[in-house]
């Protein structure tokens, strides 16, 4: 674990567990949590012999909490600066909701040469707000709601958000786990509330179209079909729709959260493009 200071004196948190010179897979974290939301797959891919990454944005977890940065653009010259201090090349880099936006934009930004293959889990792209051009996203005024809630109290919103629609626990039979959702809840109240209030800006506004279009490295797209947070329908498959050398993978039942919920599946089936 260490540090990088970025070209503005932002200090991002990584994680970096595994043998130098095994393959590595970077893990990009969701809004508004930490690198801490990859554990499961870290451990899981460390075993099977790859190096893992993991940051904390810009705000979030244990990384600088300033003021400003809070856009798409800031993230991804954060990775390329944790790539470069790190020396990673030929990365695949695994990104969910907020963290997917984030992978495409930084392929985008920053160029495919250091880059194996990208995979987006119930991620945010091509664009959440609505607008003539995405007349199936979602009202601005969902967004605004959002940053109400947070800014009235963010600690109330942040266990409400995992205890209900987040994880699916808000659906008859679910089996809500306390300890899921206070971790949510310790990620989310590490960080900033002020990167976290203009993360949203970030997550939903954020036409992500053209880097999508511009890929053209092999690009999963995993998406759960009662995903509540990022409804898929117009995410995922219209991702999947933009970039050229997609796979889509759609799965029944599963939530936003299902990294966490429906790890061994999710796991197995990254594993099984990444080594293929």
């Amino acid at each position: 674990m260490g540090y990088v200071t970025t070209k503005d004196g932002v200090e991002i948190f990584y994680k970096d567990w595994g043998p130098k010179d095994a393959p590595v897979i970077f893990f990009h974290h969701g809004w508004p949590l930490s690198a801490d939301d990859w554990d499961n797959q870290m451990l899981f891919f460390l075993q099977h012999g790859f190096r893992v990454v993991a940051h904390d944005r810009r705000g979030h977890g244990r990384s600088s909490q300033v003021w400003d940065g809070h856009d798409m653009d800031h993230y991804a010259d954060d990775v390329a600066a944790v790539v470069k201090h790190l020396g990673v090349q030929k990365a695949v880099h695994v990104g969910h909701s907020t963290g997917g936006g984030e992978v495409i934009h930084y392929v985008a930004r920053h160029g495919e040469d250091k880059v194996a293959k990208a995979v987006l889990i119930s991620a945010v792209p091509p664009i959440m707000v609505k607008t003539p051009n995405n007349p199936g996203g979602l009202p601005k005024e969902v967004f605004d709601g959002l940053q109400a809630q947070l800014a009235a109290n963010r600690a109330q919103f942040y266990y409400d958000l995992p205890a209900g629609p987040f994880y699916g626990y808000n659906r008859p039979n679910a089996k809500p786990s306390q300890g899921t959702i206070w971790n949510w809840w310790r990620q989310g109240m590490m960080g900033s509330a002020k990167a976290h209030y203009d993360g949203i800006v970030a997550f939903s506004q954020t036409d992500f179209t053209d880097d999508l279009k511009g890929a053209t490295i092999p690009v999963l797209v995993m998406h759960g079909d009662d995903d509540q947070i990022v409804p898929y329908e117009d995410a995922g498959v219209l991702s999947a729709k933009l970039a050229r050398n997609s796979t889509l993978k759609i799965y029944k039942g599963f939530p936003h959260g299902m990294p966490t919920t429906e790890a061994d599946t999710i796991n197995a089936d990254l594993l099984a493009f990444i080594r293929g």
